[in-house]
């Protein structure tokens, strides 16, 4: 055998005998991995039975023992309207435009932007939008609230997210520094002033993006003139944080995908729930997990008086007057009633002292706010009248906001948010957000069903209700009419019943004539 012959066979059979070191590492490492496993499984059924527990006690089984559930028509409004707000689906407008329109100040709750600022068993306001998840549910009154709420496509409510949180923090661009930024937003809150800053989800999400935007203005102060080419604004990076980062951030798993499915079932980082925390970190775990969060959630729209649809806004708007609104309106002419046969005051002292306290409004634009409500208030006001108030309320409403927003993103040009700008985003990301909140989309799928019915259902009760009022017309103007005049009437009408019979007749033989003539 040759030297080769040697040095190869014995290269050989050290390759075939491991290190002992080596075995060593091997069995660790096989072990290690056994472990990881078996605490994986662990993990996953800790998670089961933990979202398990929270479903069953959200089961139909548990809540329908409660008279809320027992009452079949859902659909009366009760005592107390819980407006579900699940941001940037439009609630602002829906709040400004439609229920400041119905109910007086001293008929909202106290605003709770952090935390229930009041006894809602004790307080008797009729009005609280808010924020808050479904779990305030727990504290309110449930025989005497109704819930309502409205959904959003999951993908333009993440897009919208996104560019809200930019703009709101591009505000504080202002400022010379990150430091002096957050000590005005401090002096605001010691004012006992109410910003964007103490209302969830903003309180996370904008000094977040605050924060961001200084560091990226501080770079590029220290690079010099910086040159930006490209022209998509969810994606220049060196203005602010591009959109496919801000996706797969921790902030945005908590906060932002599946935040309607969370929200309605309860589960946000602001629940009022003890569970919530692990009950939420499970789901965003264990993808699998989340099906029974959904059904909760699908089942506390079903029991809502009125869901409303962003992407359906002028059909919405007339289901929530018809809906909502015509029962607002309704107790108003009830309580009016009562309070008329309760006081002996005559009904012109009240109109002025409102109508003074309306001028003393003027200088502050809420002259036409507080003439809409005097209006409600004095049974005055239609579901047609109140869908023209609010018509013209989002005109200027819109307005005001579209003027903010170009303001605030000046001071990040040229990046800017327009529907055009969306048409930028790349499909990979649209993608992106659609697996991220697979929840949500399930849920606007089911949120669409139930508006579908209830437009339906409103469009037959008006026809019906169209019919009624023609009949009921009929019958006024005859029952006007003494026995001769209805004789008359009658009368008439059977000869020209008569006359159109014989004009058709005649018409008829003509033409059969002319045929048998050809």
């Amino acid at each position: 055998m040759s030297t080769r012959s040697r040095l190869l066979l014995h290269n050989t059979q050290g390759a075939n005998k491991m290190n002992p070191i080596s075995e060593l590492a091997l069995v660790w490492l096989l072990l290690l991995c056994s472990v990881l496993a078996s605490f994986g499984e662990l993990e996953f059924d800790h998670c089961e039975r933990v979202v398990k527990k929270w479903a069953d006690a959200s089961s139909p089984s548990r809540e329908e023992q409660h008279p809320y559930y027992n009452n079949k028509d859902k659909r009366s409004l009760r005592d107390l309207l819980f407006f579900l707000h699940v941001p940037r689906t439009g609630g602002r407008t829906y709040f400004n435009c439609f229920l400041r329109k119905l109910y007086d100040n001293a008929e909202e709750c106290p605003r709770s932007y952090d935390k229930l600022r009041f006894d809602p068993r004790k307080e008797k306001c009729k009005l609280l939008a808010t924020h808050d998840d479904y779990s305030l549910m727990e504290m309110l009154p449930r025989d005497k609230t109704s819930v309502m709420t409205i959904v959003r496509d999951p993908v333009a409510r993440v897009l919208s997210t996104y560019e809200f949180s930019v703009e709101v923090a591009a505000r504080f661009l202002v400022h010379p520094n990150l430091t002096s930024a957050a000590m005005m937003a401090g002096r605001i809150r010691k004012n006992n002033v109410i910003s964007t800053l103490d209302i969830w989800p903003w309180k996370y999400l904008v000094p977040w993006m605050r924060e961001d935007l200084f560091a990226r203005r501080d770079a590029r102060k220290v690079k010099g003139v910086v040159i930006i080419e490209d022209n998509n604004p969810y994606d220049m990076e060196e203005m602010l944080m591009p959109l496919h980062e801000y996706l797969d951030t921790p902030t945005a798993h908590d906060i932002i995908h599946n935040g309607a499915t969370f929200q309605i079932a309860g589960l946000t980082n602001n629940s009022h729930l003890v569970e919530a925390h692990e009950v939420r970190h499970c789901v965003q775990k264990h993808k699998n997990l989340g099906e029974p969060v959904l059904q909760v959630a699908k089942r506390r729209l079903d029991s809502m008086l009125y869901v409303g649809l962003t992407e359906e806004h002028r059909e919405s708007a007339s289901l929530f007057a018809n809906v909502v609104g015509s029962q607002v309106l309704s107790q108003v002419v009830a309580s009016n009633l009562t309070a008329k046969n309760k006081t002996t005051k005559p009904e012109e002292s009240d109109a002025v002292s409102e109508s003074g306290s309306d001028k003393s409004k003027i200088q502050n634009g809420t002259s036409e706010v507080a003439s809409n409500k005097i209006e409600a208030k004095s049974g005055n006001m239609t579901v047609k009248t109140l869908m023209e108030v609010y018509e013209g309320c989002i005109t200027h409403l819109w307005k005001s906001q579209g003027t903010r927003r170009v303001n605030s993103l000046k001071r990040i040009s040229p990046a800017n948010f327009t529907t055009e700008t969306r048409t930028r985003v790349s499909r990979e990301v649209i993608e992106q957000i659609i697996s991220l909140n697979n929840l949500d989309v399930e849920l606007y799928k089911y949120a669409k069903e139930i508006f579908v019915k209830e437009h339906e259902l409103v469009s037959k009760k008006k026809m019906v209700s169209t019919s009624k009022r023609s009949i009921a017309d009929l019958q006024n103007v005859f029952g006007e009419m003494d026995d001769e005049k209805l004789w008359k009437f009658v009368s008439v009408a059977l000869m020209l019943l008569l006359l159109f019979l014989l004009f058709l007749f005649v018409n008829f033989r003509r033409r059969r004539t002319s045929k048998v003539k050809i």
